[in-house]
């Protein structure tokens, strides 16, 4: 058996919100969307790859998610690295710097991290 990994899910507390964040720092858009009574998913994703980030809003929710520890993140490679860094230096959304590695995170709008790294 094969498994193929092709979405990973988070929840959001503002999907327009959610939605901008991801688009202007990750790049990632729109590639569907199921609404109904009490819920909002969308998934984002761009053409480098089939994979997408599910964002589910429970939209009667309030309150910020409790993320623990917050020992989990997504990961994203990019060519531009440098550029990259630049963009979230100018957002404002660095939340750890790895030097040593070469890898910095950035953390949206709710609070989850993601790691970018550069293609090696």
């Amino acid at each position: 058996m094969k498994f193929e990994q092709y979405h990973t899910c988070i929840t959001v507390l503002d999907m327009d919100r959610s939605l901008a964040f991801y688009e202007k720092a990750l790049g990632l858009a729109e590639v569907q969307r199921k609404e109904g009574e009490g819920y909002c998913i969308v998934w984002v994703g761009n053409d480098t790859t089939d994979y997408t980030l599910e964002l589910t809003q429970y939209t009667e929710r309030k309150e910020p998610y409790n993320l623990g520890d917050n020992e989990v993140h997504l990961g994203f490679r990019v060519k531009d690295f440098d550029e990259a860094h630049k963009l979230h230096e100018d957002m404002g959304c660095i939340c750890f710097e790895n030097p040593a590695f070469g890898i910095y995170f950035i953390n949206d709008p709710d609070g989850y991290w993601s790691e970018i790294v550069p293609v090696r």
